[in-house]
């Protein structure tokens, strides 16, 4: 089976410290609306996956989700987490760290 969504070092580095400041964490692919097509970090307990959400998989031990409809769109790529410097989207959890989750993607 094809790995949907894989992460960098960087990103993996991230995810740890984000999980050992909030606990367990989950990924959610945003729509594209606010915050473009940015990947939101939330903790586990604060998002609600629904039924029209598709598991992309795991990366760091933290499942990532996207809704079904951007799932059709991006379903031939892999997504390549990664971190960048600077603040990240203002709900997400990397968005008061020093860096934020970012992506790249390639054909899967």
């Amino acid at each position: 089976m094809t790995e949907r969504v894989v992460a960098t070092d960087e990103a993996l580095s991230l995810i740890e410290l984000i999980k050992n400041r909030h606990g367990s964490i989950l990924f959610y692919q945003s729509g594209g609306c606010c915050d473009g097509f940015a990947p939101m970090c939330y903790r586990a307990d604060d998002f609600k996956v629904g039924g029209a959400d598709v598991n992309l998989g795991s990366i760091g031990g933290t499942p990532f989700y996207m809704h079904r409809s951007q799932y059709e769109y991006w379903k031939q790529t892999k997504l390549i987490l990664d971190a960048s410097d600077g603040q990240g989207p203002e709900f997400s959890l990397d968005s008061v760290e020093e860096k934020h989750f970012i992506f790249a993607y390639s054909p899967a």
